[in-house]
Parts: C-alpha cells; structure tokens; sequence
C-alpha cells in the first residue's frame, strides 16, 4: 500500500522519538529497575504516538470509513487531521493553534517542568540517605510518575490513536503499582519517618493549601 505524502516520514518517527525520551530521560535520571519500568513505560508511549503520527496512520485507516461518513468534506490523510480532536469539534483554522493542542501543549511542559524540579530532590535525599520531602515533593509523594502521566496525557490530547488511547489507562495502573511498591521499599528503608510523610502528603493529587490561621 502506498502510504500518502504525509506519512511515510518514517525518519521523523526516529527523530521525534529520540527527541522526547532523551529530553525525559536527562530529568528522570532513571537509575534502579522501577526507574527504567516507568521510563520504559513511557518510551513504548511515545513510540506508538509517533509511528502513528509521521509513519503510518493505522487509526485514521481503521476509522477512515466512520469518519469520512461523520464528517464529510475532511482530507482524513492529511497531517492535520491527525488532530482528530480538532477536526471532530469543528475546528477550521490550524490545527496546531486549536484548543486541545494549546491543553496539549500545557500538560507537555508541566509534566517536562515537573521532572526537572523532581529529580535533584530525589537525588539528593538518596545521597544523605533521607526521605524526599522538599520541592514538589513537599505536594505530592510521586511527583516524577505524575509528571509522566502529564506528559502523555498532553500528547494524548495532541494526537488520539487507538493504540495509545488503550495504553495510557494500563499505564496508570502499572504507574500506580510501581508507586505501591516504591512506597513500601521507602517505609522498610525509612520506617516512621516515611509512615509520616505518607500521613501528611497525598499520593498524586495535591491538597488545597489550607488557609493561614487568623490571629485574635
């Protein structure tokens, strides 16, 4: 089958790919086997959105028929309409300026941002031998895991296929496990002093900031 012009581009399959997990990987620092299970995770992610997106659009092919019917008038193999989100709510300008690619875009850079700020307190709690408690961390105990997920929920938003629609919630649940068993090796390591910092700090969500005391 002769793919279109717009795809085919399996070199930028490559280059993209390389580009995002050598930019995760320079903040995650994975270093034991639960780092490289959560980076590996988010590698085959960013692989799957990728081939799709510049290599071989298997979602729009597999849709074609539905979506040729549902919304008429639209070249389905073109690049922009990878932008399935976009093009299913009507969105006529470019693609690239439309409100889920803006969200996408948010969610990238938060989860990119929240990997830096992560890891140099990791890193150094590890090295004095402590629990991680500053930094994001101070807000939530799996700030490097949230970061993922942010990350791949962004691309998510960007470019929707089947194959990543389906892996991103077997993602959280193997993000979910990884952080149950990070949490048990941490309070065998650290006991009390990680049984209080579980009390006081919530998994993924952070807690509202409460309000300052008024004084009388």
């Amino acid at each position: 089958m002769t793919l279109p012009s717009d795809y085919g581009l399996w070199s930028l399959v490559v280059l993209n790919s390389l580009i995002f997990i050598v930019f995760a990987f320079s903040f995650a620092r994975p270093r034991t086997t639960r780092d490289w299970r959560s980076f590996g995770a988010y590698s085959a992610f960013v692989v799957a959105l990728f081939t799709e997106m510049y290599g071989f659009p298997l979602t729009i092919y597999l849709l074609s028929g539905w979506l040729s019917s549902r919304f008429p008038g639209v070249d389905w193999l073109s690049h922009d309409a990878g932008h399935l989100l976009e093009m299913m709510f009507g969105w006529e300008a470019n693609p690239h300026f439309g409100p889920f690619h803006l969200l996408s875009t948010a969610f990238i850079v938060a989860g990119f941002w929240l990997l830096a700020k992560s890891w140099p307190v990791l890193y150094e709690a590890q090295r004095e031998h402590r629990v991680a408690h500053t930094g994001p961390y101070a807000r939530i105990r799996h700030p490097q895991y949230v970061g993922f997920i942010a990350i791949m929920f962004g691309f998510l938003l960007q470019w929707p296929t089947l194959i990543t629609v389906v892996m991103f919630p077997i993602l959280l649940v193997v993000y979910a496990r990884l952080a149950r068993r990070e949490e048990q090796d941490s309070l065998a390591e650290f006991g009390d002093a990680y049984r209080a910092y579980m009390d006081s700090t919530p998994a993924f969500i952070p807690r509202r900031a409460a309000r300052p005391a008024r004084a009388h």
